[in-house]
């Protein structure tokens, strides 16, 4: 028999791996450790976007503005979109941390203790963080090629 326990912070956590298998062990994970990972995801994902956004705009317009300089201030537009998208993921973090709340409920001790309000904020902050994060991460490529290909 394997048993798997967790005991930081309050909370109390011995699963029988064989009997309950790893569900039960995420389902068990604070729900508020999932919103902080859904948090982290929107920012970092979003910059990544960015990031990659204007490596791959950068480079054309270097090339383009060699052949023909006049277009450089011009296609300045699309750099500009890319930090856009960052900023975007930031202030959707922002928002997204106002809703987090502070610390746990010094209440739970166990998996049965949490509340089906709690499993929702939790759940529904991680999946905010990672749709504002995939789109912002696709969106950065995106934006080069609409303005490229």
């Amino acid at each position: 028999m394997s048993t798997f326990g967790v005991t930081s912070s309050g909370w109390v956590n011995i699963t029988d791996l064989e009997k309950d298998g790893w569900g039960e062990i995420i389902g068990c994970v604070n729900p508020q450790s999932w919103a902080a990972l859904g948090i982290g995801l929107s920012i970092g994902l979003s910059v990544v976007g960015a990031a990659w956004g204007i490596l791959l705009t950068g480079a054309s317009l270097v090339g383009a503005s060699v052949k023909s300089p006049r277009i450089r201030s011009k296609n300045l537009i699309s750099i500009i979109f890319c930090e856009a998208v960052a900023i975007y993921g930031v202030i959707m973090s922002i928002i997204l941390i106002s809703k987090y709340g502070s610390g746990g409920d010094p209440d739970v001790q166990t998996c049965n203790d949490i509340s089906a309000d709690m499993y929702f904020a939790g759940y529904g902050i991680f999946w905010a963080g990672v749709t504002v994060g995939l789109s912002n991460l696709f969106c950065g490529y995106d934006n080069y090629s609409i303005h490229y290909s």
